[in-house]
């Protein structure tokens, strides 16, 4: 089965993982992420495209590539999920399955984590696994991929 490539995209300061908060992020550096995805991927039938910026407007600009270039996404828009409409509304026009991935648990953070604009395009959300999540992410792609048993008759 020939996909695609799966979009990962990373927000801002995603970038200064493994040296930023590690007892909220852990010591997982987002090259370790990317390795980990790639691996997992290859052992799934896909492949990854991997990405991060910290600029809101670039982020944008590949979500809107994305309709044309990914098989789907897995959005770890950091910081921008609790702020950015823009984001939002890239994500809406995709028409891409969305996979929303956040390290650590948003909903046991401050209260202005609690609220993400990116839930509402995404298919769901994984938060609370560290980097692992992004792993259940691809599994959880691919498990949308597998068309359902079908009875027997």
């Amino acid at each position: 089965m020939t996909h695609r490539p799966i979009l990962i995209l990373n927000g801002p300061n995603l970038n200064l993982l493994g040296t930023r908060q590690p007892e909220i992020y852990g010591a997982t550096t987002l090259d370790d992420i990317r390795q980990s995805c790639a691996r997992t991927a290859a052992r799934l039938g896909y492949a990854v495209d991997f990405r991060q910026s910290n600029d809101e407007g670039t982020l944008v600009t590949w979500v809107q590539e994305a309709r044309t270039s990914a098989h789907a996404l897995i959005v770890n828009a950091a910081a921008y999920t609790h702020t950015s409409v823009a984001l939002l509304d890239a994500l809406l026009a995709c028409d891409r399955p969305v996979i929303e991935v956040h390290l650590s648990n948003i909903h046991r953070r401050e209260a202005f984590r609690h609220h993400s604009y990116v839930s509402q395009a995404a298919l769901g959300m994984i938060c609370g696994f560290g980097a692992h999540g992004y792993v259940l992410a691809l599994q959880a792609i691919a498990a949308l991929d597998t068309p359902p048993a079908q009875a027997p008759d």
